[in-house]
């Protein structure tokens, strides 16, 4: 078994060290920090060449209670202060919970790309990485990822483990790169689903944002407008003796916020209801189905959903049938680059019909998401070249992409500056109108019988 030299941090702040067999550093790793004793540096002892044998005796890890009682022995080589300032250090590392963000994974994701470029093994290219990473916590997940290549898993089999890291279709670039052995080319789509990912989350951030912070002042100045400034007007009103009432709107208003707020459950309990219902449905396999399907077909947003997972799937195709795998294979692997449970089923579908000898195009072609083109483009890759055919289906697919973008980035603003304008509308007409009646002087003349 392999031969590794580690150095730990106790409960009790105790520096060890220790020289072990066992099978891998990641099952170390978890041994030790199973038994409370947390890894400050492990290294991998390289084997001697020649006759000569390792005169140190080794230790198993099953020994760590012998160890932590005779841990004395090592500690007296440090200062008091020194072993504070390590233990804080090693615990303030494990304990880092600085988020990782999407900048982070793509940083992460072009250094990996220019190393296995750079013909670097998985293994050489993730501990230069280590290195490099500044972000304490997704070093620490790099290290378990490199853990479990060493012990020869693939690198997506660990970055399944921190989903909440790497986002799902990400993972599945890695998977098809790994299985197709075309890693480099799979990271560098990688990147580029990164990146498109990540700027178009800004562009809809910045849409959305300062009209969603709009809409919710303006939501909650009719509210108090309602509650405060309409009260008062009115007591002014009856003060004087005018018989001046508030406009119609108004009084709806002010009479609907009022019960809200003695019957502010009833809402609450109708909505948590709504959810429930939804999640209940959605939660089984043909409620699941329903509501991918209408992620497809939905206004607005729909088609752009389909094309970004039709383009993802294109693109791992052409990946796996330049690497020399059957059409079958190819959809197998490829598949797992998409989420959704109707693409999923079409995917199946076309399989099935494959293993029947049928046409694997007319699942998508039945389906009627994909557009004309694709399927027409697609018909005529397979009476001539399917790979280069592919390859203009994804240059015409990145052109429809962006057409569809510029359109949703055109309308999203028109639809939100509409629903902002029809609120101040209304706020105009149930707060202000009032207070410009007030302030016109109009009901004094009323109230004095003139």
């Amino acid at each position: 078994m392999p031969v590794f030299v580690y150095r730990a941090v106790t409960d009790d702040g105790k520096i060890i060290r220790n020289r072990v067999e066992d099978v891998s550093r990641k099952n170390l790793i978890k041994k030790l920090r199973r038994n409370n004793i947390y890894p400050i540096s492990i290294n991998q002892v390289k084997k001697k060449l020649g006759n000569k044998a390792i005169k140190k005796q080794k230790k198993n890890i099953n020994d760590l209670n012998e160890i932590v009682e005779t841990t004395d022995m090592y500690t007296n080589i440090e200062t008091t202060e020194q072993k504070v300032n390590i233990i804080k250090k090693v615990k303030d590392r494990i304990s880092a919970d600085r988020n990782i963000t999407t900048r982070d994974i793509i940083i992460f994701t072009e250094n990996l790309y220019l190393l296995k470029k750079a013909n670097f093994n998985n293994i050489m290219a993730l501990s230069t990485i280590i290195e490099t990473t500044e972000n304490l916590r997704l070093k620490e997940v790099i290290k378990d990822i490199l853990a479990g290549v060493e012990t020869g898993d693939n690198m997506y089999t660990t970055m399944e483990y921190y989903s909440d890291i790497f986002p799902y279709i990400y993972i599945n670039m890695v998977k098809v790169g790994e299985l197709s052995g075309a890693l480099t080319k799979s990271l560098e789509d990688a990147i580029t689903y990164l990146e498109e990912n990540d700027k178009l989350k800004k562009r809809i951030r910045k849409i959305l944002i300062p009209n969603l912070a709009m809409f919710f002042a303006i939501l909650v100045l009719l509210v108090v407008g309602v509650v405060v400034i309409i009260p008062i007007i009115q007591n002014v009103f009856n003060a004087m003796g005018s018989t001046q009432k508030m406009p119609a709107i108004t009084i709806w208003f002010s009479n609907f916020i009022n019960k809200l707020v003695i019957y502010w459950y009833i809402p609450i309990i109708v909505i948590g209801i709504g959810a429930g219902i939804v999640i209940a449905m959605i939660s089984t396999p043909k409620g699941r189905y329903n509501f991918e399907y209408f992620k497809y077909t939905m206004p607005i947003f729909g088609k752009l959903i389909f094309s970004l997972d039709f383009s993802r799937f294109t693109r791992a195709m052409l990946l796996n049938l330049n690497n020399g795998m059957r059409i079958q294979e190819a959809l197998e692997v490829s598949k797992s680059v998409v989420k959704n449970y109707v693409f999923l089923s079409i995917v199946e579908s076309s399989i099935n019909n494959l293993a029947l000898g049928q046409s694997w195009i007319e699942p998508f072609e039945r389906s009627n998401l994909a557009s004309p083109m694709i399927i027409e483009m697609l018909n005529v890759g397979m009476q001539t070249d399917l790979r280069e055919m592919m390859s203009k289906l994804i240059e015409f697919m990145d052109m429809d992409i962006d057409n569809t973008l510029r359109k949703i980035m055109k309308l999203l603003p028109e639809i939100v500056y509409a629903i902002v304008g029809i609120l101040l509308i209304f706020l105009v007409l149930v707060v202000l109108v009032p207070c410009i009646t007030m302030y016109m002087g109009g009901w004094l003349f009323e109230a004095a019988g003139v």
